[in-house]
């Protein structure tokens, strides 16, 4: 920043042509095609600094220096403006807040949540309507800090709110806890305070989560066949479950199946109906055995607006519905498990290869990479294991299929 000061003037400000226009002591007019910039170029720890003081003529040539007298000041006593700068600017926002009188409703835990949320439903699947999403915050975060303004929010009162829970309910916990850290990241983005270590403040606090998850029950492969052969001759919620266990899938693509997603023996789940982030999932391409087949035309004959599990009033059968038979059967088991029941079996009943029976549970195999090169979704090898599950759940012996060409793709 050495040489002499106050090299421009009005007029030479006015006329000057395109480029760089040092004002000495730092300060520089960038006259460029987008734009009049007034520039105070520093030196901080031996590294260059540029920081904008405001376009020309809205920021006359009196007040650029007069700000770059401020900054060069700063930085001869080994401050740096820019620092100095937005932390102006940040108690200039805060004391604005302050003394705006709905500034703390708006900074509310439960009015930012909503925000929050609302921010992400692209993401989610379904655009999130499904609740997962914002249910732990609704059900263990607000009730508690709903009330705090957001820069009120430390660890220990996080650690409090979630502690009945904590042991207990650990996954719910900890994605009340994820997501809370979403609704204060969002608080933050948009210039509210807030305690950036309250979340890691809150771990520390609560400790470790000791509770054991536990799977979801599921019935021994042995069993299967018994079950399978009680829902024969049942209805929509029966023939429901039928498909489920013979294709393995979730809840959900069975109870959204249509008939148009169906073209002989290949099942086309779109993505959608698929379990992932939304934007990362694909289709999934599902074999359907013989058996199966025959379950998807018996279910044709009572399905509604295209949908092969109707409702009884509207939509499709519940989410519950499902596991609600099995209830009142006094079974353990639930629906979700007999994909393990499927992949316990394939383990110990076939020899199958592994790739072959995670895919055919729509699990992933390998690095993304690996899947890069690796395009085969293994469907003629999975229609064989179809098959013999099929003729495990009905009680036949299995048979040899014959294929008219491949299916791969």
């Amino acid at each position: 920043m050495a040489g002499a000061l106050y090299k421009l003037s009005a007029a030479k400000v006015r006329t000057a042509g395109p480029g760089k226009h040092s004002d000495g002591g730092g300060l520089y007019l960038y006259r460029l095609a987008s734009g009049d910039q007034w520039v105070f170029r520093f030196t901080i720890s031996g590294k260059r600094k540029e920081m904008g003081l405001g376009g020309y003529p809205g920021v006359t040539l009196a007040q650029a220096r007069e700000q770059a007298d401020v900054y060069r000041a700063i930085a001869k006593n080994g401050g740096n403006p820019i620092e100095v700068r937005n932390s102006e600017k940040a108690q200039a926002a805060a004391d604005q807040i302050a003394n705006d009188p709905k500034a703390r409703e708006k900074r509310l835990l439960k009015n930012i949540a909503p925000e929050a949320f609302k921010a992400r439903q692209a993401q989610l699947k379904d655009n999130g309507v499904a609740g997962r999403w914002y249910s732990p915050i609704k059900t263990h975060i607000l009730p508690a800090l709903g009330d705090k303004p957001v820069e009120d929010i430390t660890g220990t009162a996080i650690a409090d709110a979630l502690r009945p829970i904590w042991h207990t309910k650990t996954d719910v916990a900890r994605k009340a806890l994820t997501r809370l850290k979403a609704c204060l990241s969002y608080a933050s983005a948009k210039k509210y305070e807030i305690d950036r270590h309250a979340i890691d403040d809150a771990r520390e606090l609560l400790g470790k989560q000791v509770h054991k998850a536990e799977n979801i029950p599921s019935m021994d492969w042995r069993d299967v066949p018994a079950f399978y052969q009680s829902l024969e001759g049942g209805g929509t919620v029966q023939l429901a479950l039928q498909l489920l266990i013979l294709t393995g899938l979730r809840s959900k693509p069975i109870r959204f199946a249509r008939a148009d997603q169906i073209d002989g023996f290949v099942w086309t789940v779109p993505a959608e109906l698929v379990k992932g982030p939304r934007g990362k999932t694909d289709d999934f391409r599902v074999p359907l055995s013989a058996e199966a087949i025959r379950i998807v035309e018996l279910a044709e004959k009572t399905a509604r607006d295209g949908f092969l599990f109707p409702g009884v009033r509207k939509g499709v059968i519940s989410d519950a519905s499902m596991s609600r038979h099995m209830e009142r059967l006094e079974l353990a088991a639930r629906p979700h498990g007999f994909r393990s029941s499927f992949r316990t079996w394939a383990d110990e009943a076939t020899s199958t290869d592994y790739e072959v029976k995670e895919t055919a549970i729509g699990h992933k195999v390998g690095s993304a990479v690996s899947r890069a090169y690796q395009r085969s979704d293994y469907f003629d090898e999975r229609l064989l294991l179809a098959e013999r599950w099929a003729a495990h759940v009905t009680g036949k012996q299995a048979e040899i299929i014959q294929f008219h060409g491949s299916t791969n793709q």
